[in-house]
């Protein structure tokens, strides 16, 4: 060692800090906040997600040790076995990573009772990056779990694909993020075969990004690399705990294959989709591109995207429309839908104006006064009329524009008297961005046409608006 070095000691450097003490100081930092509100991620399967986890979360955790050992294949556009059990259909059907487990288990053990013998599972790796990392291990650990149940002994075959459900043709490129965040979680997750679909972007680059994780980022090098963690341990842990119940109930109802048949699965399903269709809409959660951030300037539609409402099984060529059974076997839920789906319907209608008319709709967006709220209000405006294909500009002067509606960005404490001043003097609607509760009544009374807000439904307010605007209703 160098003469003078300096000698680290971790331990004596940092020494330990315990559960409590750090709590302690989490209460002050909260400065009576609500910790449950402020710090505890609900995900959309219920499950509540600690701000951290120490050694003693895992307590009454059994160790993982399901790894497979061995790295995943490239499987491009292969074929699935139609003896396959497919969660990854209930994925696309809009199942959250419970119903994925336990659904495709419960279908697992009637192929157990029917003495089947080997059993391939294929699932659908999501945007919610430690959620389906933890789901594919929950599904080893709950697949041996049935297997000992039935006397037998085995390892799953995993083959992952990345879903349709999260993306849109207006977002290419977002498309391709997003295969990328899902493809880690497959490879993390241990999977043992991987097909990355090209959702409006190239397939070449489908396939680049298997190549980049094994090649470059040597995902394939570390054998189960979320082992460890306590929060993926934890996380895995609950999914797998949720995910057994709904299989109890499953088999205690019937079975799966009753549970299909009586519309139970469905209806479940249903419930899924309408409580995550509504948090999109209303913005609570983000797909980027689609109902926040949008590209303003992507117009026109990919149309790379395949056929929608259909996967590929085997005896079917690329791109040929399936019928969602399994051969022999009884149905799978039924309807795939991709969250983009209601707001690439608006963009629609925008661009089909814009073709019969020769232009397409223009916002407004008139700042003025407070620095900070005309800019905040603004780029919220931008954001959410951009949703809809709008074209946007953003101006200090209203006198000049061609725009077809205006939108005032200001401070609550100016409103009133801009709209007085604008509302008189423009031919178009004028709305309002935000909601001065107190001024509303003698803001409509100066000639405001609405209001737009955090609260605002965006699929609702801007159909809306389409209509108001004149726009042909959506074939």
């Amino acid at each position: 060692m160098p003469e003078g070095a300096e000698i680290l000691n971790v331990a004596q450097d940092f020494p330990a800090v315990s559960t409590p003490e750090w709590e302690a100081a989490i209460a002050k930092d909260l400065k009576g906040a609500d910790y449950e509100k402020k710090l505890v991620w609900r995900t959309e399967e219920g499950l509540a997600v600690r701000p951290y986890y120490r050694k003693e979360a895992l307590e009454g955790i059994a160790p993982f040790g399901y790894a497979t050992g061995r790295s995943w294949e490239i499987a491009q556009d292969a074929p699935i076995s139609e003896d396959a059990i497919r969660g990854d259909l209930l994925h696309e059907a809009g199942a959250h990573a419970i119903q994925e487990l336990g659904y495709a288990m419960a279908e697992g053990v009637e192929r157990l009772a029917a003495s089947a013998e080997a059993v391939e599972f294929v699932f659908a790796a999501g945007p919610a990056t430690f959620v389906e990392i933890a789901k594919l291990r929950a599904a080893r650990l709950l697949w041996a779990q049935v297997l000992a149940a039935f006397g037998k002994e085995g390892a799953m075959r995993l083959h992952v694909r990345t879903p349709r459900r999260n993306k849109s043709v207006y977002d290419r490129y977002s498309n391709l993020l997003r295969v990328t965040t899902e493809a880690f979680s497959a490879a993390v997750g241990g999977c043992d075969s991987l097909d990355v679909e090209a959702f409006g972007f190239d397939a070449h680059l489908a396939l680049n990004v298997q190549r980049i994780l094994k090649e470059e980022a040597h995902l394939d090098a570390v054998s189960d690399p979320a082992g460890g963690s306590y929060y993926v341990e934890a996380l895995t842990d609950s999914l797998a705990r949720e995910a057994w119940k709904l299989l109890q109930a499953v088999e205690a109802s019937g079975g799966f294959a009753a549970a299909v048949e009586s519309g139970a699965v469905e209806k479940e399903l249903e419930k899924a989709r309408s409580a995550r269709a509504k948090a999109y809409s209303a913005r609570k959660r983000t797909l980027v591109g689609v109902n926040n951030y949008p590209d303003v300037g992507e117009k026109v539609p990919a149309t790379n995207v395949g056929q929608a409402g259909s996967l590929r099984r085997v005896g079917n060529p690329p791109g040929a429309p399936v019928d969602n059974r399994r051969a022999g076997y009884h149905p799978a839920p039924q309807g795939q839908v991709r969250i983009a789906e209601p707001f690439e319907a608006i963009r629609r209608r925008t661009a089909a104006h814009t073709n019969e008319t020769g232009k397409c709709p223009k916002v407004l967006l008139l700042k003025r006064g407070d620095v900070k709220m005309k800019g905040a209000r603004s780029n919220f405006c931008f954001n959410f009329f951009g949703c809809a294909g709008f074209d946007l500009e953003e101006k200090e002067v209203y006198s000049d524009t061609d725009a077809d509606l205006i939108v005032l960005c200001s401070s609550d404490a100016e409103y009133l008297d801009l709209a007085k001043e604008v509302c008189g003097a423009v031919k178009v609607p004028v709305i309002v961005a935000g909601y001065p509760k107190e001024q509303a009544e003698a803001l409509t009374a100066a000639g405001v046409a609405g209001f737009i807000q955090v609260f605002s439904d965006a699929v609702e307010t801007l159909t809306l608006w389409q209509d108001r605007l004149g726009m042909r209703s959506a074939q």
